[in-house]
C-alpha cells in the first residue's frame, strides 16, 4: 500500500552540485604541472562501533512501575492523540493524526471514541458484546465478545483488522509483553517539556519495535510513546501522545454502549483481507444489546 519513495528536488540539485564539483576538479588537474602528484582517494569512514543488546536493570524498573500502576486500576479514562508518518508522492513523509478518547473497566468493559482526524469511530465493549460504530455512515457491527479486554482487542484485531496504537496501556499487564521479549532497555534521562510534568526517559526495543517513551517520574503513568520499526526501510515514526489521566473513577451507568449506535444500520464485523479468516471462524453476529442498560457484571 505504500508509495514508492520518490527522489525529491533538493537531492537532484545536489546531484548536480557533485557532478559540476567532478568537472571543475577535473579541469584543475589537467591544468597542473605533470609532476604534481595525483591526489589520494579520502578513506573509508570507520565502521560505527557495534551496540550489544543490554537490559539495564534502570529502565526495566521505569517500565515496570508505569505496568504496575496501570494494571492495578480497575477503572481508567485518557485522551491518546496518535500521530503517524505515511510516504507522500514527491518523498518525504505526511503526518496524519488522529484523538482518542479511551475510558475501560477491568476486566472486561471498553469505550474507545475516535472523532477524527480521518473517519470518525467509536468503539463498545460491554463484556457481552462488542460494537464498532461509524457514526458519519450510521453503520455498526455488531458481534458477542470475549470475556476480558485482552482477548476482545486480540479478537477485534485478527477478524476486523481494528487495533488501537495505545493497546499497551490498556492490557492486564503492560509488562508482560516487554520482559517476555525485549531485545534491549536503556535509560536515557529525565525530561520537563513533555507532558506539562517531569518524565523519566527510556527506550526499549521489542518484537522488532524500537521505542522510546516517557513516564511521568512521580505518578509513573505515560506522558508520551515514539516508535519506529526495525524492517521498515522509510523508518517511518508513529508517536501517541497521552493525557487527561485518571484512574479509579467511578464509570458512569451506560457507558459502555451506544443507543445511537444500537439503532444504526447493520453490517457484519469483516476483515479488510479475508485471508486471515482462515484461521478461524468469525465470531458470531450478535443480536443488538439493549442500549443504554448498564452491564449486571460490573
Amino acid at each position: 500500500m505504500r508509495v514508492g519513495p520518490v527522489r525529491p528536488a533538493p537531492f537532484l540539485r545536489h546531484v548536480l552540485l557533485l557532478a559540476l564539483s567532478a568537472v571543475l576538479a577535473a579541469s584543475a588537474s589537467a591544468q597542473q604541472s605533470p609532476t604534481a602528484p595525483a591526489p589520494t582517494a579520502p578513506s573509508s569512514p570507520a565502521a560505527p562501533a557495534k551496540v550489544e543488546p543490554t537490559l539495564e536493570p534502570k529502565a526495566l524498573e521505569v517500565l515496570k512501575a508505569s505496568s504496575s500502576r496501570l494494571a492495578a486500576a480497575r477503572t481508567m479514562s485518557f485522551t491518546a492523540v496518535v500521530s503517524y508518518e505515511s510516504p507522500s508522492r514527491p518523498g518525504p513523509p505526511l503526518v496524519y493524526t488522529t484523538r482518542s478518547e479511551v475510558t475501560l473497566e477491568r476486566p472486561n468493559k471498553l469505550r474507545v471514541i475516535t472523532p477524527g482526524d480521518g473517519p470518525a469511530s467509536e468503539f463498545y465493549y460491554d463484556g457481552r458484546t462488542v460494537m464498532a460504530f461509524a457514526p458519519a455512515e450510521n453503520l455498526v457491527a455488531i458481534a458477542d465478545a470475549p470475556r476480558t479486554i485482552d482477548a476482545t482487542l486480540e479478537a477485534a484485531f485478527h477478524y476486523a483488522a481494528t487495533y488501537f496504537p495505545f493497546t499497551d496501556v490498556m492490557v492486564a499487564d503492560p509488562y508482560k509483553d516487554i520482559a517476555d521479549a525485549a531485545e534491549l532497555a536503556f535509560y536515557i534521562g529525565r525530561s520537563r517539556t513533555v507532558g506539562g510534568t517531569t518524565t523519566d526517559m527510556v527506550a526499549y526495543a521489542v518484537h522488532g519495535v524500537f521505542i522510546q517513551v516517557w513516564i511521568g517520574t512521580a505518578d509513573k503513568l505515560p506522558r508520551r510513546a515514539r516508535a519506529v520499526y526495525r524492517d521498515d526501510p522509510l523508518r517511518l515514526r508513529h508517536q501517541v501522545d497521552f493525557s487527561d489521566w485518571k484512574l479509579g473513577v467511578a464509570t458512569p451507568v451506560g457507558a459502555f454502549t451506544s443507543v445511537r449506535a444500537a439503532k444504526a444500520k447493520r453490517i457484519p464485523f469483516a476483515h479488510p483481507d479475508p485471508a486471515p479468516l482462515a484461521a478461524g471462524a468469525p465470531p458470531s453476529q450478535a443480536a443488538p444489546p439493549s442500549a443504554g442498560t448498564p452491564s449486571k457484571d460490573k
